[in-house]
C-alpha cells in the first residue's frame, strides 16, 4: 500500500500496490505551508514512512502529549478550557523522511521534528491548511487508516492535486499541456495530436500549488488510456502515477473491467509497474516505438 498526502488538495489518499485506490480522505496540514525545516512549522515533502503507529486500541478521543496518553479525553468543554492547545487524539502515525539531506537527518529530519498524522477535535476544520506541522484528520478516519496499514508503509507528501472531468471542463488545461509535450517537445504533428476523441473522454489533469497545469491524461469509453503527458520540470516527482491511479478510479466507477493503452516504448516499465502487462511487438505511433499494453481491473 501507499499513502499519498497532496497539499495543495487537502487529501490524503491510500492506494494498493496496484494502483487502485482505497480510500480517499479530507486532511488539514500546516498553515504555514511546505517546508522541512526544523522549526518551520511547515508540512515537509517528498518520501516518507510511517516509522511507528500509537494509540491501539485507545478510545476515540484520548488526548496523547509527547505520544503518550494524558488521561484526558477531548470534550469541546476541554477544548474551551485550553485555548490555543495542539491537541493530538486518538492515533498518531509517526512519520520519517526516506531523503538524507531533505527531509532526513541534519535540520530537515521529518522524524525528529515529530511530524505525525494523527486524529483531530470535532472542530478542527477539513479540507483547509490549519495545523503546525502535521496532518490531521478525523478521528474515525485517522482509526480507519490506522488499522489499514502496517508500520513502513510508504507515504508521499506532494505539492500537486488530480481533477477529473470532461473535456468541456478541462480542455483549455488539457490542451496546454498536452501542446508543450507532444506537439512542441516530441514533434508529433497537431493533425494527429487533436482527434475526435476527446469530447467523449474522461479527463484528468495535475495542478501544482499555484493552479497551474502540469500533467494529463484520458480515458476513452472502450477502457483505452492515453495522451498521458507531464510537463519536463515535473517528472520524477509521481505526477505520471496520480494521473494514471485516477484514470485507473474513473475506469473502476463506469465498470470498465479491461483496459489497453500504447505505452511509448521507454515508459513500458512505468504502467508495468501499474500492473500493465505488454502485449505483442514494439510498433511506431506518430514516429515514436509503441507497445500494446493491458490490464484487467477484475470486478468491483
Amino acid at each position: 500500500m501507499q499513502i499519498r498526502v497532496s497539499l495543495p488538495g487537502q487529501t490524503l489518499e491510500l492506494f494498493a500496490d496496484d494502483g487502485r485506490l482505497l480510500h480517499r480522505y479530507r486532511v488539514s496540514t500546516a498553515t504555514k505551508g511546505a517546508g522541512e525545516v526544523y522549526g518551520s512549522n511547515q508540512t515537509p515533502r517528498g518520501a516518507h514512512i510511517i516509522r511507528a503507529k500509537i494509540g491501539a486500541d485507545a478510545p476515540e478521543n484520548t488526548v496523547f502529549v509527547k505520544r503518550r496518553p494524558t488521561g484526558e479525553t477531548w470534550t469541546p468543554k476541554l477544548g474551551l478550557d485550553n485555548p490555543g492547545r495542539d491537541w493530538m487524539l486518538t492515533r498518531i502515525l509517526w512519520l520519517s523522511g526516506r531523503k538524507p539531506g531533505f527531509n532526513r537527518l541534519g535540520t530537515v529530519d521529518t522524524m525528529r521534528r515529530y511530524i505525525y498524522i494523527h486524529g483531530s477535535p470535532d472542530s478542527a476544520h477539513m479540507g483547509k491548511p490549519g495545523s503546525i506541522g502535521c496532518i490531521r484528520m478525523r478521528n474515525c478516519d485517522v482509526i480507519q487508516l490506522f488499522d489499514r496499514v502496517p508500520a513502513y508503509t510508504s507515504a508521499v507528501i506532494v505539492e500537486y492535486r488530480i481533477e477529473e472531468g470532461d473535456w468541456n471542463a478541462l480542455a483549455t488545461d488539457a490542451r496546454h499541456v498536452r501542446e508543450q509535450v507532444f506537439i512542441n517537445e516530441q514533434k508529433v504533428p497537431m493533425a494527429l495530436e487533436w482527434d475526435e476523441h476527446d469530447a467523449v473522454s474522461r479527463h484528468v489533469v495535475a495542478y501544482d500549488g499555484s493552479g497551474a497545469a502540469v500533467g494529463t491524461g484520458r480515458l476513452l469509453a472502450d477502457g483505452h488510456i492515453g495522451r498521458m503527458a507531464v510537463l519536463p520540470e515535473w517528472r520524477g516527482k509521481g505526477v505520471g502515477r496520480a494521473l494514471l491511479e485516477r484514470l485507473l478510479e474513473s475506469a473502476q466507477v463506469a465498470r470498465q473491467q479491461h483496459l489497453v493503452l500504447h505505452a511509448q516504448a521507454h515508459a513500458e516499465g512505468f504502467y508495468r509497474r501499474l500492473g500493465f502487462e505488454k502485449t505483442g511487438e514494439t510498433f511506431i505511433e506518430a514516429g515514436i516505438p509503441h507497445v500494446l499494453m493491458q490490464r484487467s481491473l477484475g470486478k468491483t
